[in-house]
């Protein structure tokens, strides 16, 4: 019985885009048995997924998980994050290990230097490259997300104008330079033609409280909600799940929707969805999804992450994006 150790300690989108791997180990190499370690801030994402048989947590320091680590001997290491962590994790453990390439390099140029060598490979199959030695493919299922019920019973507690749809737009993301300006969600939100639940983090909550303020005083609006920063990440989930359609900037949400296979249109600022991280339905499926950016700025990527704020000054990639684009991208 092989048994198999995935690495990847964050976060919320990255960790959901390696569920495909997790998935096909489980189901196509003969009696495997997966375990998955992460950060215990990131347990409830994958808490419900079948295909795990064991979650692993670090929790305060790193030597603590590696004596965990040590007394399952494990047959394989697959280190799907291929950072210091996992490298000392890999070292210590001593057995033989995966690691898959996060293209530093191809990302740099262009950043640095717009010289364009990145490949036109999305993440999840660069994943999925760490296994082919065990005869893994790509079953062209998609991203996985598990929720309960119980996760569930938070449409119930949403008001009564919501009760019979809702478009969900997430207004979070790790970084500002990711995200759309307070301004350009109120005025797309004004625009819309169906209710809207505003969805994020806990330190989402104020500009969506902000936003939620600005539209309902606005005259023929359509009701809006603020969820950001009210929920656990596996309820948010439930909202995504039940929404009509989603609006996201590059973010975790953005990759749960597109593990239940939603309509997503996704909006980006100074990353690019050529680093391989935009909305992945799989082979499968057919999934509606409208990439909104400005491509003409000349700066555009200037990281593969993001700033707090736009190193220009100007913050182009989000202030002059066409709105338009969005709300049409909803009627299509």
């Amino acid at each position: 019985m092989p048994k198999f150790l995935i690495l990847r300690f964050s976060s919320i989108g990255d960790i959901v885009l390696t569920t495909p791997v997790i998935r096909c180990i489980k189901q196509q190499v003969k009696n495997a048995e997966v375990h998955y370690a992460t950060k215990k801030t990131f347990s409830e994402i994958i808490e419900h997924n079948p295909y795990i048989d064991k979650k692993i947590f670090l929790e305060e320091n790193l030597s603590g998980l590696i004596h965990e680590l040590k007394k399952e001997k494990y047959d394989y290491i697959i280190d799907l994050h291929h950072n210091l962590r996992t490298w000392l994790i890999k070292s210590r453990l001593g057995v033989k290990a995966f690691s898959f390439d996060k293209i530093n390099f191809e990302k740099w140029l262009i950043v640095n230097f717009k010289i364009n060598r990145l490949p036109r490979v999305h993440v999840v199959d660069r994943y999925m490259e760490t296994v082919k030695s065990f005869n893994v493919t790509n079953d062209g299922l998609g991203l996985d997300y598990f929720i309960t019920e119980q996760d569930e019973h938070v449409l119930k507690m949403l008001p009564a104008s919501h009760q019979n749809g809702f478009i969900g737009f997430v207004i979070g993301a790790n970084h500002t330079t990711k995200k759309l300006p307070n301004e350009k969600i109120i005025s797309i939100c004004k625009k819309l033609t169906q209710p809207v639940i505003l969805l994020g983090g806990t330190e989402d909550f104020q500009n969506g409280e902000d936003i939620e303020k600005t539209v309902s005083a606005s005259i023929g609006g359509h009701p809006i909600f603020n969820a950001a920063g009210k929920y656990r990440i596996n309820e948010s989930a439930a909202l995504v799940k039940h929404a009509s359609h989603i609006i996201t900037h590059d973010t975790g949400l953005m990759h749960i929707a597109a593990a239940f296979k939603k309509e997503i249109t996704s909006v980006w600022g100074n990353t690019i969805p050529e680093f391989g991280m935009s909305p992945y339905y799989g082979a499968m499926n057919k999934g509606n999804r409208t990439l909104v950016e400005l491509k003409s700025l000349s700066c555009r990527p200037c990281s593969k992450l993001g700033y707090d704020h736009c190193p220009k000054k100007h913050f182009k990639c989000m202030t002059e994006l066409d709105e338009n684009k969005i709300v049409v991208s909803l009627q299509d």
